[in-house]
């Protein structure tokens, strides 16, 4: 058995996912628009379970939300920028930090407002292109990260 030594292990820098500000605005219109709807049924004589049934079936879109934000996780370790994306099916794509060219943050005033925004990644790997790490709360920090874990690679 081989013994690995801790200089051959990775020191995680961060670990970042999608902003959960729009999964809670959604939950929070799901809520308010379950009690109006249950007010609206009983007002029309609507059977209890009817009205409840309905009422839940609404929660339904912003779980849906919830989990597909869960879906994905943007890991930058000091060697590479690790993208794993899925629920049950997890793929998870590696880009060597050697390879990355670029880092960019973008945001759109609705986003600046509320504290979020994307980090594209220019990366010079086989794939090439561009990486989008969209509705990154503080992206600014994170970049900066990324930008001090790259000078150490450059």
């Amino acid at each position: 058995m081989e013994s690995v030594g801790s200089d051959d292990l990775e020191h995680v820098v961060f670990t970042v996912r999608p902003t959960l500000l729009f999964v809670q605005i959604g939950y929070g219109l799901a809520v308010i628009g379950a009690i109006l709807l249950i007010i609206l049924l009983a007002w029309l004589g609507a059977p209890a379970w009817v009205s409840v049934l309905l009422a839940l079936a609404l929660l339904l879109l912003p779980t849906y939300y919830h989990l597909k934000r869960n879906m994905v996780r943007y890991t930058v370790t000091d060697s590479k920028m690790q993208i794993d994306t899925g629920l049950i099916g997890r793929t998870t794509r590696n880009i060597p930090l050697s390879k990355i060219q670029d880092v960019t943050v973008s945001a759109t005033i609705s986003q600046r407002v509320m504290g979020f925004g994307n980090i594209i990644v220019d990366n010079a790997s086989e794939l090439g292109g561009n990486i989008v790490l969209q509705n990154i709360n503080n992206p600014r920090h994170y970049a900066d990260l990324l930008l001090r874990e790259l000078r150490r690679w450059h």
